[in-house]
């Protein structure tokens, strides 16, 4: 082999080499990272919109433990979660509710900046038992990238949400997962479109008027 050849390939095998050593060392960080955070009690409720029972169900925990945030990402009509927490008697102090996203993986792609702002080290995802495995899966990678550990917590549904699951999409969306997980390390989107529950104007809604899901068991005009 020529000498100026040989040299080049020796310089590249050693680029690769140090560069899987940096991979090697950040991974083994990100797992120490995540198995502390682990052991951390739940610091944020994140929903996955697509159905009104995971709102009903949230409301529910928040009554119970008032002190944790919540995110709802592109959840169902504000009003309507106004009432369920009102009913439920549930702080709205520290819920917030995010629209910006119009799909699972933008449920993510937004939530999880907004939630890594809030220092949070462990989240309980909210879904239903249709949106599983892609939910999971999504989750696992895009939260373990950024170090914050995840729990699943499933909402009882009466019907079929909305989330229609198939091979393919959960397939995309995966990939599309790994790719930025990669990505997600020096691009940090931001959510405009983003308030506090505890900030809907109702009177307003009431006027223009309103229509919640039939399993909210809501009256509109309450």
């Amino acid at each position: 082999m020529n000498p100026r050849h040989w040299l080049r390939w020796k310089l590249v095998e050693r680029f690769l080499l140090f560069l899987f050593g940096i991979l090697l060392g950040c991974l083994l960080f990100l797992g120490i990272r995540l198995q502390a955070a682990a052991s951390k009690p739940v610091d944020a409720f994140f929903v996955l919109g697509g159905s009104i029972r995971r709102e009903m169900y949230v409301a529910e925990q928040i009554a119970k433990t008032p002190k944790i945030p919540v995110l709802i990402s592109h959840g169902s009509l504000d009003p309507c979660i106004w009432l369920i927490f009102q009913r439920e008697q549930a702080s709205m102090q520290k819920v917030w509710l995010e629209h910006c996203a119009n799909s699972t993986f933008e449920n993510f792609y937004f939530g999880v900046p907004i939630l890594k702002r809030w220092k949070v080290h462990k989240v309980k995802l909210i879904t239903s038992a249709t949106h599983l495995p892609r939910a999971k899966w999504m989750a696992q990678i895009l939260f373990g990238a950024q170090g914050i550990w995840v729990e699943m917590d499933i909402a009882k549904e009466t019907g079929v949400p909305a989330n229609q699951e198939s091979a393919i999409k959960t397939s995309l969306d995966v990939v599309r997962s790994l790719g930025w997980a990669i990505a997600g390390q020096f691009i940090q989107p931001d959510c405009t479109d983003i308030i506090p529950l505890a900030e809907v104007d109702m009177a307003t809604w009431r006027k223009t008027g309103f229509k919640c899901e039939h399993q909210g068991n809501l009256d509109d005009s309450e």
